[in-house]
């Protein structure tokens, strides 16, 4: 049975698993804002896929100049509690996702057409070393990676391959601009 739809006949599950992911981007974002500035100047910011609005809730609460949209499907972001400064819209990213001068998204690269010119993506993700190395971050990493394969048949990527699928997809150059944890990096794609 798919991950989803087990999650989704299993109330009781899906609730702690909504509360662990909630919880870690609480860490995440807490830490990546000590490293990174990028959102500085920032009109608006498209968080696709952002579930409940945590993520973009913490980085408004740090820049309230920024409009925040947080996008999500319809059922979920029904869900979400409201925040100032920004607005739930539900939809289907590979169908469509709100105009905005950057998106922000876990690793997805249906947001481009709706990208302003010159305008950026924020990826947040996990990354995988070029070579293996004993770091904590490094360990974790791999963990995710086996979990990710298991669960969705999907892996954590590399440096070289996220500049890889930006180039592919479209974006003009891609920066790799800090690393939490020595885990999840921040990547900045442009158009």
């Amino acid at each position: 049975m798919p991950f989803y739809q087990f999650k989704s006949l299993n109330p009781e599950y899906d609730k702690s698993f909504d509360t662990a992911m909630i919880n870690l981007s609480k860490i995440s974002v807490k830490k990546i804002l000590e490293k990174y500035h990028g959102f500085q100047g920032i009109t608006t910011l498209v968080d696709v896929g952002g579930g409940y609005g945590v993520t973009l809730n913490i980085i408004i609460s740090k820049y309230p100049t920024i409009k925040g949209i947080n996008y999500d499907l319809p059922h979920v972001v029904q869900q979400a509690s409201s925040f100032p400064g920004i607005e739930h819209v539900g939809g289907d990213m590979f169908s469509t996702v709100p105009k905005a001068d950057t998106i922000m998204m876990k690793v997805d690269m249906h947001g481009y057409i709706a990208l302003e010119e010159k305008g950026k993506v924020i990826v947040i993700s996990h990354m995988m070393v070029e070579e293996a190395e004993a770091s904590n971050g490094a360990k974790l990493v791999c963990q995710l990676d086996l979990y990710m394969g298991t669960l969705f048949g999907a892996k954590q990527r590399t440096a070289k391959q996220f500049e890889s699928m930006a180039m592919n997809a479209g974006f003009s150059s891609f920066q790799l601009k800090c690393l939490a944890f020595d885990a999840i990096a921040v990547m900045e794609f442009y158009k």
